[in-house]
């Protein structure tokens, strides 16, 4: 049917961006448009062909379709296609066929740059990268390197108190990094030397290695800011060095410190750390909500927001570890909490059960196992006084399967390995995001790193966890690009945990196992994968930038029920969205779904 001038135009007013754009250029616009008219099947483009511009759906159907021919998205009326290849290059990243007799308009390639520079509206409609997100300050989201002094003044473990005291004195500083070499030994400080040398009338010629704090801990350059306030607030300490490759490169002070939205969360860090009972604790973490409205409202971004909430049920678990020992006293062999879930890729927001285990060491009796399960109920039960409900599949260490020595677990990660049945896949994928929280680090680091190796070289492993790693699809269909939930309490609405996140959780997992890499955070594999060339660098870009929208659309749709005084969730009715979102977020869901598709097909990179 031929359209008439004055009726695309019509169309286009109703079609985001170019409602926004004034009647002169949109009336423009609407003569440069060129109008197909095809039949049910009719090819659109092919993957790689040269594209003729933009199309718009102004009738019927189109489905898209990655290199691998899996359908990745159903389009409907006013639904837009092709700009993410005219855009990369000009060629087709997908394939287009129509799914019925459908008309479409086709915007020349010249026509939509030239509105992409002259039309800031345009332009934020085709950038389908997130907006990199600052707040009004900046201690949450930089980078210690940012932050620490460079050079931090040091001295040998010999140096007596007394010339280490006249260094600070002269370099008005508070603290020495002790060293030999390059080797970080201790770290002395002013309140070191009149509680330690001052008040216990030590001998002038005390070296410093008889007061100092040996082996600090210590962060890496590339932590954040409220990785140091929070561990200033819980340890009571106000020196932290930085190093890299085990190498002193700089120290971090309480002075250095002023950002006023990580004082926020580090004051809850602060009052958990210092409470008495679980029912403080959970007098802390109930403003959690009202925390999470003010860190995305200050502009951070979701992988900053979630750390900073992670960081608070760290805290809490530490907290409830060292409670439990002044109970029970103290344990009779090694042990360690780790987390698992979002808490263990530190991910978790304003919606949150617990996974956890422990493992112990070798040594451990059937005699200990009492004083274990102990102290697994102890702490179990007050993440839940605290909100962090016991998890419905019983993945705690109060089950006595998740409560064993570390040969046992060995023995379970081998088994999962060598006989990936659907029990095996689904335990892996839970404990492959294992993250030590309280205790004895040691007992994890070989097991780790020879799970890693082991799964990687069982490719029938790797092949069952990357079939398993494919159940939780994007919600594409095709209601406005999208499928959402038929039935139940949550109907019309999108999953953005199980069918928006989990899959590209998902897939960060896989390229880990691939890459026998050791991060645990999603965002942190995905950037590794691309280090390691398990992912190309435009296929981590595309990744990336479709996990941060989905990540920070879960994130606003909490935010805005609890302004509501609704308990946050993760349904998200698609009506809540502008046309803008919508488009912006369909587009991040078949970037998920080609990557899929990819990894299913036994092509990890995506170009």
């Amino acid at each position: 049917m031929p359209l008439s001038h004055d009726e695309i135009t019509r169309f286009l007013k109703s079609v985001h961006p170019y409602d926004a754009l004034p009647a002169d250029v949109l009336d423009a616009v609407a003569h440069q448009i060129e109008v197909w008219e095809v039949e049910e099947g009719y090819p659109v483009y092919e993957l790689g062909h040269t594209l003729p511009g933009v199309f718009v759906i102004y009738e019927g159907q189109v489905e898209i379709k990655d290199g691998n021919d899996a359908v990745v998205s159903h389009l409907g009326l006013r639904n837009s296609f092709g700009e993410r290849g005219l855009l990369k290059g000009g060629k087709a990243a997908t394939k287009a066929k129509a799914h019925t007799p459908s008309v479409l308009l086709v915007l020349p390639p010249d026509l939509v740059r030239d509105l992409i520079d002259g039309h800031p509206v345009v332009s934020k409609f085709f950038n389908r990268t997130r907006d990199t997100r600052s707040g009004p300050q900046s201690l949450a989201t930089s980078a210690i390197d940012v932050l620490m002094a460079h050079n931090p003044a040091t001295c040998p473990p010999t140096t007596t108190v007394r010339e280490a005291a006249k260094m600070m004195r002269d370099k008005h500083i508070s603290s020495l990094c002790v060293t030999e070499g390059e080797a970080l030994l201790g770290i002395v400080t002013l309140r070191d030397i009149s509680g330690k040398f001052v008040a216990d009338g030590l001998p002038n010629d005390t070296p410093v290695s008889g007061i100092m704090t040996a082996d600090p801990i210590t962060l890496l350059p590339s932590d954040i800011g409220s990785d140091v306030l929070h561990i200033m607030m819980e340890r009571g300490i106000g020196h932290i060095p930085i190093s890299e490759g085990g190498r002193l490169v700089g120290i971090v002070t309480q002075t250095d410190l002023t950002h006023y939205q990580a004082v926020n969360s580090a004051e809850l860090v602060r009052r958990i750390a210092s409470a008495q009972t679980a029912q403080q604790m959970a007098a802390v973490t109930e403003e959690i909500p009202q925390l999470l409205v003010q860190l995305v409202a200050a502009g951070n971004r979701h992988e900053i927001v979630t750390r900073l909430i992670t960081d608070i049920a760290d805290t809490a678990t530490r907290r409830l570890l060292t409670l439990a020992e002044a109970e029970l006293g103290a344990p009779p062999v090694p042990y360690l909490w780790l987390a698992c879930g979002s808490q263990g890729r530190q991910e978790q927001t304003g919606v949150s059960d617990q996974d956890n285990c422990l493992m112990l060491d070798d040594d451990v009796t059937d005699d200990d196992m009492a004083y274990f399960a102990a102290l697994a109920k102890f702490v179990s039960d007050g993440l839940d006084t605290c909100g962090y409900f016991y998890c419905p599949g019983d993945m705690m260490a109060t089950n006595p399967r998740w409560c064993q020595p570390v040969r046992v677990w060995r023995d379970y990660f081998k088994g999962w390995i060598a006989k990936p049945n659907p029990e095996a896949q689904m335990l892996a994928s839970v404990m492959f995001d294992l993250r030590p929280i309280g205790g004895a680090f040691k007992l994890f680091d070989d097991l780790q790193a020879d799970t890693l190796a082991a799964a990687k070289a069982n490719s029938i492993f790797v092949a069952h966890m990357i079939s398993n790693s494919l159940k939780h699809t994007p919600p594409l269909g095709l209601l406005r690009g999208f499928a959402t939930i038929r039935s139940g309490e949550h109907r019309n609405t999108l999953d953005l945990k199980h069918n928006g996140v989990v899959p590209v959780v998902d897939l960060a997992r896989i390229y880990s196992l691939q890459g026998e890499l050791p991060e645990a955070n999603t965002r942190a594999r995905l950037k590794a994968a691309a280090s390691a060339g398990i992912l190309s660098d435009s296929g981590a870009r595309d990744l990336l930038d479709a996990y941060d929208l989905i990540a920070e659309t879960r994130l606003e749709h909490q935010v805005r029920l609890v302004k509501g005084e609704k308990a946050p969730d993760n349904f998200l009715p698609p009506s809540d969205l502008s046309d803008f979102e919508r488009s912006h977020l369909r587009d991040a869901f078949v970037v998920v779904k080609t990557m899929q598709s990819a990894v299913g097909h036994g092509k990890g990179m995506l170009g």
